[in-house]
């Protein structure tokens, strides 16, 4: 298997999609009561956080990042 680069913008987002659909497992349980609209600043805010990170990863690395390695 081919190794990748690590992607942390990706691993931000997804974090906070995961946390949107667990806190939302949690209020189907009946472990707790979850606004219906909690979903929604839980995904922008995560996916403004991955975009920020990914800015914020290309910066630091160089603009190809590990493109520029392939030859």
């Amino acid at each position: 298997m081919l190794r990748h680069e690590f992607q942390p913008g990706r691993l931000v987002g997804g974090s906070c999609l995961t946390a949107a659909g667990a806190l939302y497992l949690g209020d189907v349980r009946g472990l707790w009561e979850v606004p219906w609209f909690t979903a929604i600043p839980l995904a922008v805010g995560g996916l403004v956080l991955a975009g920020v990170t990914t800015a914020l990863t290309r910066a630091i690395r160089g603009k190809g990042g590990a493109e520029d390695e392939k030859v």
